[in-house]
Formats: structure tokens, C-alpha cells, sequence
């Protein structure tokens, strides 16, 4: 099997925020319509920035740009995150929904986590060299 990442497709965490898009498009197709202007849309803008900032920070000519997408990517994540409270609270979600979403979540965040934590060092060698 070839682990070598040749693209930002080919990284976990951008697989995964593909996949939360269609999970929370699917989600907020249930909302009331009067949202659709609101809640349904900073969602959605929000959720779709995830995998958007890792594909953009990827295109980036240098290391430290990069870095900064990613930091972008997290901060949609959880503005994602606060949300899916706020839908929750609203009565817009079930809690098998929210508890599914947000184990999701959870498991890009750790990962986009550690993918910031790796371009961290990678500048940290690079301006120690």
C-alpha cells in the first residue's frame, strides 16, 4: 500500500472534513426554513471551510503559509463546533445526530491537530538549520 501523500486529497483529515460537508449539508436540510438564511447558512459556510483552507494552505508556495490555513481550517472547525451547540439547543438536531456529528469533529480536530503540530516543526527545524 502507498502512504505517500502527493496531494492534499490524499491527507486523512482533508478525507474526513469532505465527509462532515455531507454530513452537516444533509443535517441542515432538516431545519426550519426560516434558517436557511441564518443558522443553515453560517454552517454550512463554516463546515466547508474546513477541507477549503487544508486544499488552499496545500497550494501555498512556503511552509509558514501553509501553517496558516491550517490554523484557518481549525478555527472553522470550531466555529462548527459552537454551531452544532447552538443547533442542538435550538431543537434543530437530535441528540444521536449531535453525538455523531461531534465524534466526527472530535476525530478531524485531533487529526488537523496533529498535522499542525508536524508543519510546526518542520518550520522549527528548518529556521534552526
Amino acid at each position: 500500500m502507498n502512504n505517500k501523500i502527493n496531494s492534499y486529497k490524499d491527507l486523512i483529515v482533508w478525507q474526513k472534513s469532505i465527509a462532515l460537508v455531507t454530513e452537516i449539508y444533509k443535517l441542515t436540510k432538516a431545519f426550519p426554513a426560516e434558517e436557511k438564511f441564518g443558522i443553515v447558512n453560517q454552517l454550512n459556510r463554516a463546515v466547508v471551510s474546513i477541507p477549503a483552507n487544508i486544499a488552499e494552505g496545500w497550494g501555498r508556495e512556503s511552509s509558514k503559509n501553509y501553517l496558516q490555513f491550517l490554523r484557518v481550517s481549525r478555527g472553522s472547525l470550531m466555529e462548527t463546533e459552537t454551531l452544532l451547540v447552538i443547533s442542538k439547543n435550538l431543537n434543530y438536531i437530535d441528540d444521536e445526530n449531535f453525538r455523531m456529528i461531534s465524534e466526527k469533529l472530535d476525530e478531524t480536530g485531533k487529526i488537523l491537530q496533529g498535522l499542525i503540530k508536524g508543519v510546526q516543526q518542520k518550520i522549527n527545524l528548518t529556521e534552526s538549520a
